[in-house]
């Protein structure tokens, strides 16, 4: 099996520091997989990603070992799951978990029966396609199964949803979940950042490892503070965005 380096250095207190990847190229995740991230979010949820650019982007972070890969897929769907699985994918981050439910459905798309409800086949690029010996037996030890926190709903169920066996970790997307609450796009609002500090201090007396995305510097301090356990600092296409626009000001300046 190929190690899952994320999944072993959660609960180490050494919080893993990532970025997020819209973009849907292998190309584009390349520019950023030598910058020197523990992890990068290749996301589906909210880009024109799939399952056919997800592969040559796992293809492509093959040649770099020190960062690790997750995969969003776009619902918490078994068929898409398997699909993510199969084309290697080991680190899986669900959005929108609400219920146990829902935990227990994202779990069990990610183990084979009799213990959960996995498609099989032997010749998939998981499977080094049917190299690795024991595959079906030993795969769930290197899977890394992420609960995404980001609704209302969601906050009621949050220790059982944490108390669901194989869900590794659990996520707050402070996007929706402050929509959720009622402060629409204002994530910087006191009481938004109060209700997503609480919601990672939660999960973390759950016994569960917290993690979180956001490009607010203060929020950002906030979670390293409490010692969250890993960290999504930044999205490509935002960094290009903000970047291209700060160029072209400066030379309006001169």
């Amino acid at each position: 099996m190929i190690e899952n380096r994320f999944k072993r250095a959660l609960g180490t207190g050494r919080c893993q520091i990532g970025l997020w990847t819209t973009l849907s190229t292998s190309f584009a995740l390349e520019v950023v997989a030598g910058a020197g991230y523990d992890w990068l979010c290749l996301d589906t949820e909210h880009s024109p990603g799939d399952p056919l650019t997800i592969l040559p982007q796992l293809q492509c972070l093959g040649g770099y070992p020190e960062v690790s890969a997750w995969v969003r897929p776009a619902v918490n769907d078994t068929a898409l799951i398997k699909r993510m699985l199969d084309a290697g994918a080991q680190t899986l981050l669900i959005p929108m978990v609400n219920s146990v439910a829902e935990a227990q459905a994202a779990v069990a798309a990610t183990r084979y029966p009799p213990e959960g409800v996995r498609g099989v086949s032997g010749l998939t690029r998981a499977t080094r396609f049917g190299r690795i010996e024991n595959y079906m037996a030993t795969c769930a030890e290197e899977l890394c199964v992420i609960a995404q926190i980001e609704t209302v709903a969601a906050l009621d169920a949050l220790e059982d949803i944490a108390a669901v066996p194989g869900i590794d970790a659990l996520f707050v997307g402070p996007a929706d979940l402050s929509a959720s609450l009622g402060f629409g796009d204002n994530q910087a609002h006191p009481e938004a950042r109060a209700k997503v500090l609480d919601t990672l201090k939660r999960i973390q007396a759950a016994g569960k490892p917290a993690g979180i995305l956001t490009t607010d510097p203060v929020m950002q301090k906030m979670a390293l503070e409490i010692g969250v356990d890993f960290l999504g600092i930044g999205i490509d296409a935002g960094l290009l965005a903000r970047a291209a626009e700060t160029l072209r000001q400066g030379i309006a300046r001169l």
